[in-house]
């Protein structure tokens, strides 16, 4: 997979993509990483690439001629049809399904604006996705984008050791993940729970599947109101509904 990312501030992505899974993943040639600065791409002798918008107002707006310049730029190297994500507040909130369906792609271009907001003709024309990672406003895309890369890039083939863990990972199911123990079976009085050091594989698989479950009921059951349920998973849910 190739990454490019369009940033204003291009050194906030040097340590997280020279570090822990993101850094292993580009020394198996997984993926490659292309930080930019778009400003480098304006048409004026100043670099400036925001301006005031038409009908006034607070803040500036990013002009659409660096960026457009810049994706047809990164498109003509690489000769790809590649998903432009913009990171913004008004965009899709973002899941694991959706990077699940980022996993897939050969080619990605992230947008991480730093102003009031983006010239519409920037998303009418230029962006296939546009993405939130949450209700609230940063002063950039830049940890947004961060935060989208790292969970698609852990996904690709044979970057994480076990081929398992990203399908056991919370959401990857619609539930949220088991909780885990390790060694010491006992620690300060708090044992871990016999089902798990059992040996028996069945135990284990029908207790991960229940506190799964449990954990999702508890914590966010709206993931539970479209979901189908087994007759032993309602059966479960009931005796938690009676208990409390």
């Amino acid at each position: 997979m190739k990454i490019d990312v369009l940033s204003l501030f291009p050194s906030m992505f040097h340590g997280i993509f020279g570090e822990s899974i993101l850094k292993k993943a580009s020394e198996k040639q997984a993926v490659t990483y292309n930080v930019v600065n778009f400003r480098e791409y304006a048409d004026n002798k100043h670099g400036q690439v925001d301006d005031y918008p038409y009908g006034g107002g607070a803040g500036m707006v990013l002009k659409p001629q660096p960026i457009f310049d810049a994706v047809e730029s990164l498109k003509s190297e690489n000769e790809t049809k590649p998903r432009v994500v913009l990171m913004c507040p008004q965009g899709e909130r973002y899941t694991q399904a959706k990077a699940e369906e980022l996993a897939k792609e050969e080619h990605l271009i992230f947008i991480c604006g730093h102003y009031e907001g983006y010239d519409e003709r920037i998303r009418s024309h230029v962006v296939t996705d546009e993405i939130s990672i949450g209700d609230y406003v940063l002063t950039g895309g830049e940890l947004g984008a961060m935060v989208v890369i790292d969970s698609v890039v852990r996904l690709l083939p044979g970057v994480l050791g076990n081929e398992d863990s990203p399908i056991l990972d919370s959401f990857s199911s619609g539930l949220l993940e088991h909780p885990h123990y390790t060694r010491p079976a006992e620690f300060r009085g708090m044992k871990v729970p016999a089902e798990l050091i059992s040996g028996n594989h069945r135990l284990i698989e029908e207790w991960r599947e229940k506190e799964s479950l449990r954990r999702t009921f508890e914590r966010r059951p709206d993931l539970l109101e479209k979901r189908a349920l087994s007759d032993k998973q309602r059966q479960w849910i009931e005796e938690w509904e009676k208990s409390r």
